[in-house]
């Protein structure tokens, strides 16, 4: 007897990845889409973006539309969200992800820098939340995955601007976890360290002791490869992660513990 296919983790599920049009946010977006669900991809670079979402197609057979536009404004994010309404009728996972600080010790930051590092980062998260909430509690189903920061733990060097951010990125989830728990969606933070890639070359590129330390703290001796965030988030989007709320999970290699 031949052997049943099994069920993909996310069939006919609907999600939104905010800044997926490279590294960390692609693989959760092909992630997501290999498992069975129907991905709206967004970023600001259009042809790249458009691209990664015709990929996913591609690949995996399941739906994939993409949204172009500065996430920190709330009509932008209003946008976004109402294509993948109209694309799917439904939102069922939301993954912050959109983000990208100016890595600066803290007195080198600008007035214009700091903005910069919390609108990226906070307040993307926040509008995306704000706008894909009602939805989630109408059908009575969420699953909300914000993209963290190691950092915000381990006091990395030139990130206290950005754990500044990525603090509140990790900290609403408490909030949304236990004000939403009762409508069935569920609230976390995947949090990874360095991230192998090509922002982390870039900055390799300028700066190799820098990146050397940013290393040295993880025991396993490299950064994390976007693949193994996106597993986690996965599995957190998935009904497996059902009993999971509220909680910030290091996929870190060890640089922090506990």
């Amino acid at each position: 007897m031949a052997s049943q296919q099994q069920e993909s983790l996310l069939e006919g599920k609907v999600a939104i990845v905010t800044g997926s049009s490279r590294g960390i946010g692609k693989a959760i977006a092909i992630g997501l889409a290999q498992q069975g669900a129907n991905v709206l991809v967004t970023g600001t670079h259009p042809e790249r973006t458009k691209a990664v979402s015709e990929e996913i197609t591609k690949e995996t057979g399941q739906q994939s539309d993409y949204y172009i536009g500065d996430l920190s404004k709330e009509e932008n994010v209003a946008e976004m969200t109402d294509k993948a309404i109209q694309n799917w009728e439904k939102i069922d996972i939301l993954v912050n992800n959109a983000g990208g600080g100016v890595i600066l010790p803290f007195l080198e930051q600008t007035p214009e820098t700091l903005k910069t590092t919390i609108d990226r980062n906070l307040w993307t998260m926040l509008w995306s939340c704000y706008k894909v909430l009602p939805h989630m509690v109408e059908q009575n189903y969420g699953r909300i995955i914000n993209i963290g920061a190691d950092s915000v733990r381990n006091g990395l060097w030139d990130h206290a601007a950005y754990n500044a951010a990525k603090g509140g990125v990790h900290a609403i989830v408490s909030g949304l976890g236990r004000e939403f728990a009762k409508s069935n969606i569920t609230a976390n933070v995947i949090a990874p360290p360095a991230v192998e890639g090509e922002l982390l070359d870039d900055i390799r590129d300028r700066d190799t002791k820098l990146v050397n330390r940013y290393i040295d703290i993880i025991p396993i001796g490299r950064g994390a490869y976007p693949e193994e965030v996106a597993d986690a988030v996965v599995f957190l989007a998935s009904d497996k992660a059902s009993f999971i709320n509220g909680q910030v999970i290091s996929v870190n290699g060890g640089s922090t513990m506990q």
